[in-house]
């Protein structure tokens, strides 16, 4: 299905450069437990923008995955790196996710910027009306759905190029209240995303300000408001990344002023708040970015404050029981981060290497890989 870079996401992956559910299903017999280092381009700086530099974002079928490298938008094939053709080959961007039938969905970054669908082999990209790429957040299920905010802050469903439908803000919302950002789409077609709320009541005073997630089931039924496990700030919010086919939402709390992440998983009917499985025994906080379609396999990435860094950031993974556990390094002492998992047991990331250069990489088999840290 998708994961996308989060602006969190993309902090994560510039710390590594200064640094220098249910049970999951067995991976494939013929699997072999590697970090897979792709192609690449240069440069690994940053762009201005907040457009990481290198990662893989998506796993698609096969050897495919989606992401971005030297800030531009590709896909690999395997290890081989391939270019999407922009319309300036002067520009930035990335690919954001892609589906079982390998339909992308990426984005142009900067002024004029749009979010874009491409199919390998195609001549150019496709750009979705009134889109909106300063998001850093969309998806594309197997039904070739795009969902992402577009650029009047609204909700957006696009099919074959073409805007299809529009998403409420869920029933009894403050006026004024805004779709701060679509991520994630599965292929039964439940949406997910965030409201942002800034309102003065009238009669009171009363300033709400803050945001809540939010989940469009797939039969058409109202909006539903999650509870958020942060509370409810302009300072603290819940962020839901991803879903998988059972309706099961992972995501995290931010706490901005103190640079804070907390992993968390709402399970359906999603009438509370979720639930957390902890941190990374060696890290203080993490996040959970990604799902697994239907194996219960969480990735993200476990994190330090920055001022306070006693560890790199490092990959994490929890597959659905039991204590979150980590992902190798690519080298020692380098960071990593993890933004895609699928079923067949892949999880896409960046590491760090030898060299202190960002590198995209897929972890083969990662429920073998995967261990808990001595503390």
């Amino acid at each position: 299905m998708r994961r996308t870079m989060s602006a969190a996401g993309a902090a994560i992956a510039l710390t590594g450069l200064i640094t220098a559910a249910g049970p999951a299903t067995a991976a494939p017999a013929t699997c072999t437990p590697k970090i897979q280092v792709l192609g690449h381009l240069t440069p690994d700086a940053y762009h201005p923008d907040s457009l990481p530099a290198q990662g893989v974002l998506d796993l698609g079928a096969g050897n495919l995955a989606v992401g971005v490298s030297g800030s531009k938008p590709v896909y690999w094939t395997g290890t081989r790196l391939h270019r999407v053709p922009l319309p300036d080959a002067t520009r930035t961007g990335e690919v954001l996710a892609v589906n079982r039938n390998g339909l992308m969905v990426g984005r142009l970054v900067g002024d004029g910027g749009y979010l874009f669908t491409y199919r390998a082999g195609d001549a150019a990209v496709t750009p979705l009306p009134g889109s909106d790429w300063s998001d850093q957040e969309a998806d594309v299920n197997d039904a070739g759905h795009v969902v992402a905010r577009s650029s009047s802050w609204v909700g957006t469903v696009w099919k074959d190029g073409q805007k299809v439908r529009e998403l409420p803000v869920p029933d009894g919302a403050d006026p004024g209240t805004r779709i701060k950002m679509v991520t994630a789409i599965n292929a039964r077609g439940d949406i997910l995303g965030q409201a942002k709320q800034d309102y003065e009541v009238p009669e009171t005073g009363e300033h709400r300000e803050g945001t809540y997630p939010v989940l469009w089931p797939a039969d058409g039924g109202p909006a539903k408001a999650l509870v958020p496990t942060s509370g409810n700030s302009s300072f603290a919010e819940s962020y839901v990344q991803d879903l998988d086919e059972s309706g099961r939402i992972v995501g995290y709390d931010w706490l901005g002023p103190w640079h804070e992440y907390k992993p968390w998983v709402w399970a359906p009917p999603h009438t509370g708040p979720g639930t957390s499985p902890g941190v990374l025994n060696t890290h203080p906080y993490g996040t959970f970015e990604a799902i697994s379609q239907t194996t219960g396999v969480s990735v993200g990435t476990a994190k330090f404050h920055p001022e306070s860094r006693t560890l790199p950031d490092q990959a994490q993974l929890w597959t659905g029981t039991g204590p979150v556990l980590a992902l190798p390094r690519l080298a020692a002492g380098g960071a990593s981060t993890a933004e895609a998992v699928s079923d067949d047991g892949r999880v896409g990331g960046s590491a760090v290497n030898a060299n202190g250069k960002h590198r995209p990489v897929i972890w083969t088999c990662a429920v073998k890989q995967a261990y808990l840290p001595q503390s």
